[in-house]
């Protein structure tokens, strides 16, 4: 116990996430309470300041929204935070990160300098998220929306409202592939929201399928989701397309794009997912 209240001494305050930060660094701190709310461990997060996004840099040039998803720390955080630099800095757009638990841009005020000239929105608490992802559109005018683990159909509608109003959005999700996604209730509407719908006879015959089939809602407010398998390895696809592959009991056509021993970005177009 001496110990963990050295360490509760030298780091920020834990908020509503039970979540707290070093000032000046990107590490980031969970606590372990006991039931009278009582600190009795702590995981320590290292936080990388350089990111890899020779994978993706293709892809931004197009202007167009990107999903990550990914397992919890196969890298999500530090890309979002990379893309954020290269799309201030080099890219000279106006970028605002709605940093929920200071994940992205650090602990304190000032931000990190691994977020290059991106604008860091703080997060008074984690249910708050989704209101300041709309102030920063109507606030702030942003030209790109960074938001870190969109988890909660609040923060959903938001994105979708974000994505309508012409806001390019790069976003996180926990999930291991996209039918993980489509699967979940809450996360669905990311890539459209799944709706069943009752076929006429003559359309079922045509399809050759029962008449109750699974199709997509909406259009989804990220053109492109990328499935971050390991960090050398990710699939990329076109959102919409995937999904309608994937509701017709269809494989979906995708780009395999992998990082060789020696650092060359290899990309295989548009082949069958495995």
């Amino acid at each position: 116990m001496e110990e963990i209240q050295c360490v509760l001494k030298e780091i920020g305050q834990f908020g509503g996430d039970n979540r707290a930060g070093i000032e000046g660094t990107l590490h980031r701190i969970s606590a372990i309470r006991n039931r009278k709310g009582e600190v009795i461990g702590l995981t320590c997060r290292v936080g990388r300041a350089r990111g890899q996004i020779d994978m993706v840099w293709d892809l931004l040039d197009f202007g167009e929204s990107i999903l990550f998803v990914g397992r919890p720390g196969v890298g999500k955080t530090t890309i979002v935070r990379e893309i954020s630099r290269v799309l201030s800095d080099e890219l000279h757009k106006r970028v605002v990160i709605v940093d929920t638990s200071n994940e992205i841009g650090g602990d304190g005020d000032i931000p990190h300098p691994a977020i290059g000239g991106a604008r860091r929105l703080q997060v008074p608490d984690p249910s708050m998220q989704h209101q300041v992802m709309i102030e920063a559109v109507e606030n702030h005018m942003p030209e790109v929306i960074i938001i870190d683990e969109i988890g909660t159909e609040s923060e959903v509608h938001a994105c979708r409202t974000i994505a309508e109003r012409g806001v390019m959005l790069i976003g996180t999700a926990h999930g291991e592939q996209l039918e993980n996604i489509i699967k979940n209730p809450t996360l669905s509407d990311l890539i459209g929201g799944v709706v069943t719908v009752t076929l006429s006879d003559q359309e079922a015959r045509i399809r050759n399928c029962s008449k109750s089939v699974l199709e997509r809602k909406a259009p989804s407010p990220f053109p492109f989701l990328i499935e971050i398998n390991e960090r050398d390895y990710w699939i990329v696809h076109r959102t919409e397309r995937s999904v309608d592959a994937l509701l017709r009991g269809k494989k979906p056509l995708v780009e395999v794009r992998r990082r060789t021993q020696q650092l060359q970005v290899v990309i295989e177009r548009w082949r069958t997912k495995a």
